[in-house]
């Protein structure tokens, strides 16, 4: 095993998404909120063109598979502190769905390590789908009042955690790109 299997595109653009996040605190903090959006949206495409470039290049791995999650867990879960940070007055209406969004997120953590044995994240179509609304709503926010699409990011997003802690329960460890609860895919067995 050599450090050049790891060294992918794919990998880079996962791990951009941590290196950089600090930069987003910064301007989060300081309030710098043009650089912010900017630096934002071009940080969350990472998330778009990592799979894109894993699927093209045959570049797909389960290490990669779990930068990935690590990743969008850092990028995703900041979101919720630079929604705060810059745009309090649209999260303050969803408090509720807020708390339940991260109590349904930890009990994905939670099911998962004890089914998987690691704590995982699925790319189900659901959680792809509140994902972009995450990305979407952030920049929005700074354009327009987003409080009606946060609930809407919450609801979606409780729902993926739903689908994940469901699927975790009746099937166990499997491949965390399955599309759906209807279509799950089993892990594939390392060679």
């Amino acid at each position: 095993m050599t450090i050049a299997k790891y060294v992918t595109l794919p990998n880079a653009l996962s791990a951009s998404r941590i290196v950089f996040l600090p930069v987003l605190y910064v301007f989060a903090l300081r309030g710098m909120e043009i650089p912010f959006v900017v630096s934002y949206a071009l940080l969350g495409l990472t998330d778009l063109f990592d799979g894109i470039a894993a699927r093209r290049l045959h570049q797909s791995s389960e290490f990669g598979k779990a930068l990935d999650a690590v990743a969008d867990l850092a990028y995703y879960v900041s979101s919720a502190f630079f929604m705060a940070r810059l745009h309090m007055e649209y999260l303050r209406p969803n408090m509720v769905f807020l708390y339940v969004f991260f109590g349904l997120l930890g009990l994905s953590l939670v099911v998962s390590a004890i089914r998987c044995g690691v704590p995982t994240l699925m790319h189900t179509w659901t959680a792809k789908t509140a994902a972009t609304l995450v990305y979407l709503g952030v920049i929005a926010a700074s354009f327009f009042d987003a409080t009606i699409f946060v609930t809407v990011i919450l609801a979606v997003y409780s729902l993926a955690f739903v689908e994940e802690i469901l699927i975790f329960l009746i099937h166990g460890d499997v491949d965390p790109d399955s599309p759906s609860i209807f279509r799950v895919r089993p892990k594939r067995k390392k060679a």
